[in-house]
Parts: structure tokens; sequence; C-alpha cells
């Protein structure tokens, strides 16, 4: 409400300024302060001031205070960015903190503060974060999302490739396959930087092959372009002399030692079998060293070995065809590192229903995830279905109008509308039971990673959750999700529903709403 937001301005600023924070009472009453200022339509100069006291809760020597300012701030800082920059120095001394809960709300607000102007900068402290003091458990999505948040604001290409050097180098075998797979990708839409891709990484697989990530990037570079790796001093960085020798050495000690990976060897085996049409001189050992795993006790390195011994023996002629360059196919959308959704695409289809927990489970319509009750967590997105349009197809065959879609008569209810997220109930009876299916649409222009709906209902229903269409909502996209409602004794329905998801790679404040318009029949 506008009108009694402006009626609270003027009271909340002197609440701000005149309260003391030598006690821990009046740290609390600025923090609610706080809290309210972003929650009402309030002044920008009023917003300015409650991101300031923050900045101050940052300076505190109370840990808790400290963490409390980093978690509002994570959560407010899509409300005024440019105030929230003012105070990035001290978030990034966060970064320096002994408790892992500090480190990773400082490195989650750092990752929303990225943008062109001080992605050098930012970048930077993150990348010297990975390499000092990160704690394992920060790693997997440190390195992930800064190879994201790079690749999305690179001033230069050359800046992106060294800062990707530096995470691979740095974050060992913490670096996600997806994040290889990306990179690659990145590489292949970059020809003019080729030969100095290649050469970066070459000097930086012979000092280390320890970082498997590392030797998979380089590995699939030289398979590529290593005729460029040779071919003399690039026009970008140091002068670089190497021989094809020195070349295939360090692929054959990869390749036959104990310290890499399978798949790292994997990724080397196809790269000797490329370079043997790129280095004439080298191309009779090349097949040697391949010969050499037609009796490996790994079943895929031994039939890549036979398969590459065959093509040399029955098709060399096709042998420099088959093994030109892979053609640049530059993605419509990059590829986005530290996508959980990926794996989830990947993972087993959720059962269609989820049962709703038992009655005596249930606790009080008071909260959701400290719970209200009847919560059924979402479930593994499952593939959608096309039933209606298989049973259009056959209605076709046979002759027969399908007629029309048959048209709800319950009007539907507008369940979530924040931070660029517009979640609708489409209600429909499903005999006794009310079937509503979760639109939610995706209004910004950022693709949303990660989406996990939650739903729960008082303890006289019973509600149960099936998979979501997907877990990704791509900009003015949608996904859906089905929740069959029984209410028997045709109680006040209310829904306490709770949102998270991650917005361009970070993670973005929950949303927690109840929703109470259903139609009184329900």
């Amino acid at each position: 409400d506008p009108e009694a937001s402006e009626q609270m301005n003027d009271i909340l600023a002197q609440v701000a300024t005149n309260t003391e924070t030598s006690k821990n009472v009046g740290n609390a009453i600025l923090y609610q302060t706080v809290l309210t200022i972003m929650d009402i339509d309030a002044e920008s100069g009023l917003r300015v001031l409650a991101i300031n006291i923050l900045g101050r809760f940052l300076l505190n020597s109370d840990k808790n205070i400290r963490y409390v300012a980093l978690n509002t701030l994570l959560r407010t800082v899509h409300i005024d960015k440019p105030a929230v920059q003012r105070h990035r120095n001290t978030i990034i001394e966060c970064l320096s903190d002994m408790d892992i809960t500090i480190k990773k709300r400082a490195m989650e607000l750092l990752f929303a503060l990225v943008n062109e102007t001080n992605v050098r900068s930012v970048i930077g402290e993150l990348v010297t974060f990975l390499s000092n003091s990160a704690p394992p458990e920060l790693k997997a999505q440190l390195t992930s999302t800064i190879i994201l948040l790079s690749d999305k604001h690179a001033p230069t290409k050359r800046w992106y490739m060294d800062t990707v050097l530096k995470v691979l180098i740095h974050g060992g075998h913490y670096v996600r396959d997806d994040v290889v797979n990306s990179v690659t990708q990145s590489i292949s839409e970059s020809p003019e930087m080729y030969a100095f891709i290649v050469q970066r990484l070459f000097l930086a697989l012979r000092d280390d092959i320890a970082q498997q990530p590392l030797v998979q990037v380089a590995a699939w570079a030289i398979g590529e372009y290593g005729e460029l790796l040779v071919a003399g001093p690039c026009d970008i960085g140091e002068p670089v002399e190497v021989t094809e020798t020195e070349v295939v050495d360090t692929l054959e000690h990869i390749v036959t030692g104990s310290v890499c990976s399978k798949v790292s060897k994997y990724y080397t085996l196809n790269a000797l079998m490329k370079l043997s049409t790129r280095f004439k001189t080298e191309s009779e050992r090349i097949q040697k060293v391949i010969g050499y795993f037609t009796i490996n006790t790994n079943v895929e390195l031994q039939q890549r070995s036979v398969e590459y011994r065959t093509i040399f023996k029955q098709y060399d002629g096709m042998r420099a065809a088959l093994l030109e360059r892979m053609p640049v196919n530059a993605s419509p959308e990059k590829q986005q590192p530290e996508k959980t959704e990926t794996l989830l695409d990947n993972a087993p289809a959720a059962q269609p229903i989820v049962q709703a927990k038992e009655e005596t489970q249930q606790d009080s319509l008071l909260n959701l995830i400290g719970g209200l009750v009847g919560e059924t967590p979402a479930p593994q997105p499952a593939p959608p279905t096309n039933t209606a349009a298989n049973n259009d197809l056959l209605m076709d065959l046979l002759g027969l109008d399908s007629g029309p879609e048959p048209v709800p008569s319950i009007p539907p209810v507008t369940a979530v509308n924040k931070q660029g997220l517009l979640v609708v109930f489409n209600l429909s009876h499903e005999g006794d039971k009310l079937k509503v299916v979760a639109e939610s649409r995706n209004n910004t222009t950022t693709p949303i990673t990660n989406y996990v709906f939650q739903a729960a209902v008082p303890r006289s229903i019973q509600i149960a959750l099936s998979a979501a269409s997907s877990s990704t909502i791509a900009p003015n996209g949608t996904v859906h999700q089905e929740m069959l409602i029984n209410n028997p004794t045709k109680a006040t329905l209310k829904m306490r529903v709770k949102i998270a998801y991650a917005s361009g790679g970070v993670p973005a404040p929950e949303i927690v709403e109840t929703v109470a318009s259903f139609p009184v029949s329900y």
C-alpha cells in the first residue's frame, strides 16, 4: 500500500538513525527496521539507509550479526544493487572469515554483484579465494559459477580464457563435468584464439597432469588444434616453441601412466588419434601407442583402440577426412556450468504421484519448512507426457472429430507474482477431488534453474504433488506441476507454497506465500 508506506517512511527513518547499536537489543531493532523498509514501498534514500545499516553489521565482531547481514543483503540485493555495490570490499573481506557459513554467503552475494563494470576485480577476488582459502565444500559451486559469470560478462576473449585456465588449475577435481563441456564449447566458438588457447593449455598440462578437468580440456584442444601448437609463436601472448615429439611424449605419458583417470585417458586417446593426421612424422608412433590398448582390461579403452586400429589398417585413405576438426557449432544459448538441472534431467523419472505424509506426522497450519502440514516436497522432474496429443492423433486416424478442448469452468488463482515469477493455479474437478495445475512462468530475461516448488495444506486436507515438467524455466517460458487435493470435510482450503530457484546461476531469495483465494466450495 503506497499510502501506508509513505506514512511509515518518516518513522522508520527516525528509528534507523536514532537507535543505539552498542547492545544486541539495538541491533535487533535495527534488523527488524531494515526488513520492514525492504518489504514496503519505501523511498530510495530510505532503502540506501537500510543497506548501509547492513553494511555496518558486516563490520561487527559478532559472527552471528555478520551472517544475518550477509543473508539479508543476499535476499534484498535485487531491490537496490548499486547500494549494495558500495559495500563490495567489506563483503570480499568476509571471504577470509574462518566460519564457512559466512564464506558461503559472501561468495553467493558476490556472485549477485558481478556485472560488466566490475567483472575483472570481483572474479579476480573469487579466483584468489578459490586458490587460497575456499573450503572443499564450496569449490564445485565456486568453479562453476566463476566460469558462468566470466563467460557472460567477459571484457575480452583472452581475459576469459586466462580465467578459465586459472579455474582449471586451482579447482582441481572439484570442477564439474558440465564445466569441461562448457569450456570446450566456448573454445570452439573462438577461432581467432585457437593458437593462443592450445599453447596455454599445453604449457599448463606439461607442468601438472594431476588436475583431471585440465587434462581433459587440454587433450581435447590439442587433438583439435595440435598443428597450431607446433606452428610457431602466435600473435597473442608470449612466444612458445613446441615440437611434435614433445606433444606426443606428453600425451603418451598421460594415457599410459597411472595418475590420470579413465575419462582423461579417453580424451587423450582421441587426441592422439586426431594428431595422427596432423603430425605426419609421429603417425607411426601414435599408431603403436594406440595399439597398446587393444588388450587393455578397460573395455572402453580397448574398444576405442580396436576401432582406431581398424581405421589405420582398412580405411587409411579416409582417415584424414574422418578426423577433421569439429565444426564451429555456436549454441543458441550458452552452456551454463553448475546446472543442477542437467543432472536432474538425466535422473530416473519420479513416480507420477507422491503420497501425502501420514496425518500423524502433520503439524498445525503455521509454516512450511518449519512447517505447514501436508507438506510434500517436489519429486525430481519427470519427462512430460503428451497423452492429449496422442488421443487427438488416434481420433484423426479413425476419421473422428475429437471436439474442442474442454474449457475450465473454475477461474484460475494467482498464487505468486514476485521477482519476475508468476505462478497461476488452474483448477478442475477430478471425481470428488480438486485438481490443481501450477503453471510457473518466468517473466525475466534470465533463465531460472534448480526450480523447486513445494506446497502444504491443513491437517484435515490431503495433497499429492506430482513431478514438475522441468526444473528449468527459460525466459518467458513455463513449467507445469499437478496437485491432487482431497478435502472430505469441505474445510476452508488454504495452501502455503515455498519456491526456491537460481537466476543466472545465483540463488534467488526463497518465496513463501499463503494462498487463500480458492473458491469457497473447496
